[in-house]
């Protein structure tokens, strides 16, 4: 069941160990705003990810039913593109101009904002409902004992591939391990399959490849710890470095992956996928909404299916770890007590199934995840439960300054412009400044 975890990560201002368990619930209740008034006018600014398609008329829905309801309450929604996202967020709240409601990963970077001081508490505002169904997938959104948002979905990750295009390069079964992943790319290019899809120009793609080798090469302990003193010394770190190195070198990736945008157009990796012209792509749980959006028909891809990140050999994580994270929602500390109201909305039964409906992808809510028949998800879910223990992204675990410097030091070796070393000495570097 998806209660049993969402993540043994690390989330703190200070960084301490996240593990699951049940939250006590919560005094807000969606049958009024939370402390609003309910004829005072209320306009509040929406931030979300989706900019076409299914994804960004759910955010529209969602505010027009919202105003339904409450028709007080007026929601201009704001669609930004998913690599904007974080650095206009950045500078919307420096500048005392933020967004009342605004997309939040969890983990370091929602740390960081918590600690200046910029997001709502919504330590037992939340419904009781909210409380009950998001339990684990909540924990991503809790530092110091503490909530500041409200979670869309669960993200795991793992290679997203078209059945066609293994079949047609004589690929039996998914790989395994690293010999067999490098193995397959091998046949996928030489049948025209197009090798893996990196998106490598918006830098955090290439990074997770590197995570991954981590995730395989340092303990749970070790990258919890690393979260919690901001050091990167354990030889891990390095050896994942090499095995990254080591595994480039064998040219798996699509042609031009360093130029190769992430999610925007049919020549970015995820459209490399849904238009057959690369055969896998390393990507989390919202991938077959990206990718539908960007198949000739806008259309689910029919052949679509999911594996988990090959083992290797020799490493210290546990067999069957997992990275992934959580998509979900915050308020500005200085939002209309309507917000709190509008994240218990979203966090119904029925708007969480509608949302995984929109995005293709597996709702935070216990209640609503009997909506996900996709293959390609279903068999992501089962390895997502069945892992030992699943790490937040470690760009958002270990916070921007550090994730930045991480992301342009793994792009900079597979440039052939810096070394395994050079990646730990960037996020060293990097966790000095702070």
């Amino acid at each position: 069941m998806m209660r049993k975890k969402l993540m043994a990560a690390t989330v703190g201002v200070a960084a301490g160990a996240l593990v699951l368990s049940a939250c006590s619930s919560g005094g807000g209740s969606t049958d009024n705003p939370s402390g609003g008034d309910t004829t005072k006018p209320v306009v509040m600014e929406l931030w979300q990810n989706s900019t076409t398609g299914d994804g960004q008329a759910y955010w529209n829905k969602m505010a027009a039913d919202f105003h339904t309801k409450y028709p007080n309450v007026t929601i201009n929604v704001t669609s930004i593109q998913n690599e904007d996202m974080d650095g206009k967020l950045q500078t919307s709240l420096n500048t005392g101009d933020a967004p009342d409601i605004f997309m939040a990963r969890g983990g370091g970077k929602l740390a960081d904002i918590v600690k200046a001081g910029l997001v709502m508490d919504l330590t037992g505002k939340l419904d009781a409902n909210t409380e009950s169904t998001m339990k684990g997938a909540l924990a991503a959104f809790t530092i110091d004992g503490k909530e500041y948002g409200v979670p869309t979905s669960v993200l795991p990750e793992g290679f997203f591939y078209s059945t066609d295009l293994f079949t047609a390069a004589g690929i039996t079964d998914v790989p395994k391990t690293i010999d067999d992943l490098s193995a397959d790319a091998a046949k996928l290019k030489s049948s025209g399959g197009g090798g893996i899809a990196v998106g490598a120009k918006d830098a955090w793609p290439a990074a997770h490849w590197y995570y991954q080798f981590a995730l395989r090469e340092c303990s749970q302990d070790t990258m919890n710890k690393s979260a919690s003193t901001r050091t990167f010394d354990d030889d891990c770190w390095l050896r994942a470095g090499k095995d990254l190195e080591a595994f480039a070198a064998t040219k798996p990736f699509n042609d031009g992956f360093l130029t190769t945008s992430a999610q925007q157009g049919a020549g970015s990796s995820a459209g490399l996928v849904a238009n057959h012209k690369a055969g896998m792509e390393l990507m989390g749980a919202w991938d077959p909404g990206v990718i539908a959006s960007l198949t000739p028909d806008t259309q689910a891809l029919k052949d679509l299916a999911s594996f988990p990140f090959p083992e290797i050999s020799g490493g210290q994580g546990t067999p069957g770890a997992m990275l992934g994270g959580a998509d979900g929602y915050s308020c500005h500390v200085n939002a209309p007590p309507e917000c709190v109201t509008f994240l218990d909305f979203v966090a119904t039964k029925t708007n969480q199934e509608q949302y995984a409906t929109a995005f293709k992808t597996i709702p935070a809510s216990v209640d609503a995840q009997g909506v996900v028949t996709d293959p390609s998800l279903t068999n992501l879910l089962t390895a997502y439960n069945n892992a030992p223990y699943v790490m937040l992204w470690l760009d958002t675990l270990y916070g921007q300054n550090v994730g930045n410097a991480l992301n342009v030091a793994v792009v900079n070796l597979l440039a052939g412009k810096g070394t395994p070393e050079d990646i730990v000495k960037a996020v060293n570097d990097a966790a000095l400044k702070g």
